[in-house]
């Protein structure tokens, strides 16, 4: 299926929630023990602050949170709060909550949590590991192995180079140590020349076909010209490719569930929805995003 780009912003948004959310379980583990939501942890001015304020600031800042230790995550949030609580008695005194545009904001806040605890019941609630699993089950169910190969290789920019260093090979030289002092492929270089795995289609043309056309571990090609230069490739390993574990795509096919589960939950939500815009631009705007996305 094809998306919008606001569709796309939306689903990413739908992540960024779960990201954050994840930070909260890990705030509880910092502590010595599980805390229950309604405890104190602190007061300001006489207003607490309670664990499960402690629960929404993370949701809130979990990108914040999220590039620190965990050590420092409750340290962090209660001096957030503790500074909400000061500013906030300062915008009350001010009379700000008497204003019209502070009870648009609360009405915004509201959905906003709303939202979310409905994102985490119904949707984040729905990509349990049983539902992850099945999703792994059909995608190895309709997995089909293809041959891989490991090779290292060579890379010089002339051809009389590469001729050079065949001869220093067919004479003896070790290919992972001339690899090293030679080649200009500064990923592969300095691993003595290995390319890792690959498979058909993921190398250029010229280079695909002359590592495929080696039969034998330890074979050497022929000098191979491609628009990097000239390579000499050595064939390492052969086999046959194999699923990814479980636990290599778990958070992938997590993402993907909560991606469909999202936009389908918000679909059916939309049905019998009547949604009028009265800014005409904006609305033909929309309209051409949603158009984008039909197949």
């Amino acid at each position: 299926m094809l998306f919008s780009p606001l569709r796309l912003a939306r689903t990413a948004s739908v992540l960024a929630l779960f990201m954050a959310g994840a930070l909260a379980p890990a705030l509880a583990q910092d502590a010595a023990a599980p805390v229950a939501p309604e405890t104190v942890i602190a007061t300001v001015g006489g207003e607490p602050i309670t664990e499960a304020d402690l629960g929404f600031a993370a949701e809130d800042l979990g990108q914040d949170l999220a590039q620190m230790p965990p050590e420092q995550r409750r340290p962090f949030l209660l001096s957030v709060l503790i500074d909400m609580k000061v500013l906030a008695k300062a915008g009350a005194d001010a009379g700000m909550a008497d204003t019209p545009l502070f009870a648009q904001r609360l009405d915004y806040l509201r959905e906003r949590a709303l939202r979310r605890a409905y994102f985490n019941d119904a949707i984040l609630g729905a990509v349990t590991e049983e539902a992850m699993r099945a999703e792994y089950d059909k995608f190895t169910a309709g997995f089909e192995p293809e041959e891989e190969r490991r090779a290292s290789h060579i890379l010089v920019e002339k051809e009389e180079d590469a001729k050079a260093i065949k001869a220093e090979l067919e004479a003896g030289a070790d290919f992972a140590a001339l690899a090293k002092e030679k080649s200009i492929d500064p990923g592969s270089g300095a691993q003595g020349g290995d390319l890792g795995f690959f498979s058909r289609g993921m190398m250029v043309p010229a280079f695909e076909e002359a590592a495929f056309a080696l039969t034998e571990p330890g074979q050497v090609s022929d000098l191979v010209q491609s628009n990097y230069g000239w390579h000499i490739i050595k064939l390492t390993e052969t086999r046959m490719s194999a699923p990814p574990t479980f636990e290599q795509v778990a958070g992938q096919i997590q993402q993907q569930l909560l991606m469909k589960t999202f936009n389908e939950t918000v679909a059916k939500l939309m049905e019998g929805t009547t949604v009028d815009i009265a800014d005409p631009a904006l609305k033909a705007a929309l309209d051409q995003q949603e158009e984008a996305a039909t197949p």
